[in-house]
């Protein structure tokens, strides 16, 4: 990725005064939590998970990333924000990992609305786990009326959580008030989501509208790893609870009816691709098509040293696997197929992808920076190149990332600086 071009380090973001800034230090900390249990954590500014930061659309962001103490360095991943290639995040392909006692400053705008979060990307399988996380919300412009909550799933240590709590918590919400939960998930795999006590509509899939959507009960939301679902429904007049299949923590909305909380009720799986109307149009012509084939194999892996089951795409492993080529104003056709004896959340940095056929049938589209494939599954989707850059195209099971389920996607004329290994102490997976 070296040579003559223009380096990701000037694709950056704008200048000029931001209208909101955040200082984010990241540090080793012990973190009690609600069930009276600790964890030996990494933190943002002391907290599981990291602070919450809510911005405006429109706003632009300055961030302040500090390393008080984290032996291996910290970067900061702003997960499906389609910023400037330059404020991306990651170790080694934007940016060096910020060291023990340095600093780094993101700025970026934000143009669309919806759920975001933000995570490491230095040994993101370790250091996201351990808690270097947190959720971005990006409001509408004019402020919108109702009651909105950020449900952020984890798990450190075994311990399961729901925002900071490992049990489940309570908040009071006055009978009529609307109601947003955002559901996000920074584990590494898939977790489903009941809603009982009141009909919902699913309104947003990885901060992009769900348009046409009709009332759902019975249903389960199954957010993959790195995903969100944003749900929307009026407060009733007796207590709503979130709960998330074999896990004890959760929350429940009480309108101060007295009543006892609903029994969690888990149906069947959410399906995006029957639900609504169309996100956006097909396109009739895609200028590049390109294959995504997930697959395993045995083989010798770390220079020889080990054998064993290794990720591959189209054939190829770590670090021969296939980069995709984009020039800047085309359409591409992805076509992302599972072969392995596992699911995988296929994450795309800089871009959303446009979902639009499941297993050679078109579906109805929907918006998604982290798809779920499913083992035998087969998802063709639309990517729109308008972001140059060099973009990291991985699973978000982040330990499989970390096993080499990882390629990018790089524009043409675009050239990186920094280099990845243990020998420049760039290690973004």
């Amino acid at each position: 990725m070296h040579g003559v071009g223009v380096p990701v380090s000037a694709l950056h973001g704008p200048s000029g005064p931001p209208d909101v800034r955040f200082r984010v230090v990241a540090q080793s900390s012990r973190v009690r939590l609600p069930s009276g249990d600790e964890v030996s954590a990494l933190t943002f500014n002391g907290r599981l998970p990291g602070p919450e930061l809510r911005v405006r659309v429109g706003d632009l962001v300055e961030v302040t990333l500090v390393n008080r103490d984290v032996p291996q360095g910290v970067s900061i991943h702003w997960h499906g924000v389609d910023v400037p290639n330059a404020e991306d995040g990651v170790s080694g392909v934007t940016q060096d990992a910020v060291r023990p006692g340095r600093s780094y400053v993101y700025r970026f705008r934000v143009d669309e609305p919806g759920t975001y979060w933000y995570h490491s990307h230095q040994h993101s399988a370790d250091e996201v786990e351990r808690g270097l996380y947190g959720a971005l919300v990006v409001e509408p412009r004019k402020a919108v009326e109702g009651a909105d909550f950020v449900a952020l799933a984890h798990t450190i240590g075994g311990h399961n959580l729901l925002g900071g709590s490992d049990r489940e918590a309570r908040r009071r919400v006055a009978a009529g008030t609307p109601v947003r939960l955002r559901l996000v998930n920074s584990a590494d795999t898939l977790r489903r989501f009941a809603l009982t006590g009141s009909s919902f509509r699913v309104v947003a899939i990885d901060a992009r509208d769900k348009p046409g959507g009709t009332p759902l009960s019975g249903r389960t939301i199954a957010v993959p790893a790195g995903g969100r679902y944003d749900l929307a429904f009026r407060m009733p007049a007796a207590p709503v609870r979130l709960a998330i299949r074999d896990q004890d923590d959760g929350l429940v909305l009480e309108p101060g009816s007295g009543e006892a909380a609903p029994t969690a009720q888990f149906g069947p799986d959410f399906d995006p691709a029957t639900y609504g109307a169309s996100a956006a149009a097909v396109p009739r012509h895609f200028d590049r098509h390109f294959a995504v084939d997930i697959g395993r194999r045995l083989g010798f892996f770390e220079g020889g040293v080990h054998f064993g089951w290794q990720w591959t795409i189209n054939g190829k492993t770590f670090p021969r696997m296939p980069m995709y080529m984009l020039r800047r104003g085309e359409t591409v056709e992805f076509s992302l197929s599972n072969h392995s004896n596992i699911a995988h959340p296929m994450h795309l940095h800089g871009h959303h992808m446009l979902v639009f056929a499941r297993d050679g049938r078109r579906i109805t589209p929907w918006w998604s920076d982290t798809l779920e494939i499913e083992t035998g599954e087969r998802y063709d989707v639309a990517v729109f190149a308008d972001n140059p850059g060099v973009w990291m195209f991985h699973c978000h099971n982040l330990p499989h990332a970390a096993h080499g389920l990882v390629t990018h996607a790089s524009y043409e004329g675009v050239t990186t600086p920094f280099e990845m290994g243990s020998d420049s102490g760039n290690e973004p997976e």
